[in-house]
């Protein structure tokens, strides 16, 4: 398996979690005990083949997701500012949530989701060595972290799929201290999941109404990108 395909570490670390959580695959304890970053290549690359033969998705990890324009576009946005925790509402199968763990590795990292199985997991790879990550279990509509506790929040592809988009968006300006950063479709799909189409206009009206100092646009590839600044 080549590095230039897969978040090796982050791949390793959900064997690993998913391994002391069901006991599949069975791991030596050299490989279950030590830190992943005490972990050589050829280790990884062990963990990561037993979790193949037990049908662990290991193509969740691929490197690809990263390469996503509009993923790049978020990456590179963070890149550009200083922050040291972030909220990622909705990180469903991770397909934002791996490509920043892989580049923001010292980032203290809270993933919030409505749907037990895909909090589950990220829990895992959580417990297999991540140590900056924690995952809950929640609805981003009831605040589920305290006010101003974090630095980043990240909306992305979510609030189309919100009921009450409003009440998501006070929440995430309450919590945030520094940015929120979302992104939406630009035009109508057949996505039945979408239940909103949230356009510069109404974005803008939410989030200056929420607290928003300077709101930002930006498009790519059918996403229309948007950043809130709160200071």
């Amino acid at each position: 398996m080549s590095e230039e395909r897969y978040y090796n570490r982050l791949a390793a670390a959900y064997v690993r979690g998913h391994a002391m959580k069901t006991g599949i695959p069975q791991l030596t304890n050299a490989l279950m005990g030590a830190p992943l970053v005490d972990l050589s290549d050829m280790q990884m690359a062990q963990i990561i083949d037993a979790g193949r033969r037990a049908d662990l998705k290991i193509y969740r990890f691929k490197t690809t997701h990263g390469e996503m324009p509009r993923i790049k576009k978020v990456l590179g946005f963070l890149k550009s500012i200083g922050f040291e925790t972030l909220l990622d509402v909705g990180s469903g199968r991770g397909v934002f949530l791996l490509p920043f763990l892989a580049e923001f590795p010292w980032v203290a990292v809270t993933s919030v989701d409505i749907l037990p199985h895909r909090v589950g997991f990220i829990n895992e790879i959580a417990a297999g060595g991540i140590t900056t990550l924690t995952a809950i279990e929640a609805d981003i509509c009831n605040q589920p972290l305290p006010e101003k506790s974090v630095d980043v929040v990240t909306m992305l592809e979510v609030l189309e799929h919100i009921p009450d988009v409003e009440a998501a968006v006070n929440s995430a300006v309450r919590i945030a201290r520094k940015h929120i950063v979302v992104s939406v479709p630009s035009k109508l799909d057949d996505n039945p999941e979408h239940i909103h189409l949230l356009t510069r206009d109404r974005l803008s009206e939410l989030f200056t109404g929420a607290g928003g100092r300077k709101i930002n646009f930006d498009g790519v590839n059918g996403h229309l990108m948007m950043i809130a600044t709160l200071n």
